[in-house]
């Protein structure tokens, strides 16, 4: 196996899908591993050299959602898509709780499930990004490469997510981003409204408390009551 692809742990119990997926992403250049339980995905997800998990819902043994959340507490952030046959709101937003990343919903295509990995994967600056140049988002020093934000002798580690999210409102400098354009384009979520938006506050509060930023008119990052967020005043001019 050439050291320089990229791998990626595929967990799925039924055999033909599990074969399917994994043709499907050496095909496209990537190094794939399967298993097909929980609890074997947990143990190689959480110590292997991995740069995206590519997740069922139905498994034996810990379902994809017990695994979704275990391995988001030890990695962070590792990319996580979840693939299912449930596809309801219900379902969508358990996974979303849990931790992952994107969740595509069986049958899909070929297409749509690559664009979904390589989206992850620029997010997660494993694949190159249009714009991976570094950034100014208010007093921070963004770098996409190494998902660092620096401000005088103050680093912080960012997620994917994000990275993500920054970069959206920074798109959008000076305009309301609706919480469910945060869904559409961080999340990828292919139905936004129907998704609890709840999820966006908690981790837009998270992102606040990590570069220090209030929620005051003006602030970084300036919530708009009842419409969404935006890049405020006070980078307006940034």
């Amino acid at each position: 196996m050439s050291q320089s692809k990229l791998e990626i742990l595929v967990v799925e119990d039924e055999p033909a899908i599990r074969t399917g997926l994994c043709d499907v992403l050496a095909y496209h250049g990537y190094a794939p591993i399967g298993v097909a339980d929980g609890e074997a995905g947990l143990r190689r997800a959480s110590c292997g050299a991995f740069v995206l998990l590519l997740l069922d819902v139905m498994l034996p043994g810990l379902s994809g959602f017990d695994v979704c959340r275990a391995v988001r507490e030890a990695r962070p952030a590792l990319p996580i898509l979840m693939l299912t046959a449930r596809g309801s709101e219900s379902d969508v937003l358990t996974g979303f709780r849990a931790g992952a990343d994107d969740y595509v919903t069986k049958p899909f295509s070929v297409a749509e499930l690559m664009a979904r990995i390589e989206a992850l994967l620029r997010r997660a600056g494993r694949l190159p990004r249009a714009g991976a140049e570094a950034f100014a988002f208010g007093d921070w020093k963004v770098d996409p490469a190494s998902l660092q934000a620096c401000r005088d002798r103050e680093h912080v580690e960012l997620t994917p997510r994000e990275l993500s999210i920054l970069l959206l409102l920074l798109r959008e400098r000076g305009r309301i981003v609706s919480r469910r354009t945060l869904l559409a384009e961080v999340w990828g979520s292919p139905n936004p409204a129907a998704i609890e938006t709840r999820s966006v506050d908690m981790q837009i509060a998270k992102l606040r408390k990590k570069l220090g930023v209030g929620t005051d008119p003006g602030s970084w990052i300036e919530t708009i009551r009842g419409a969404g967020y935006r890049y405020g005043n006070a980078g307006a001019d940034g």
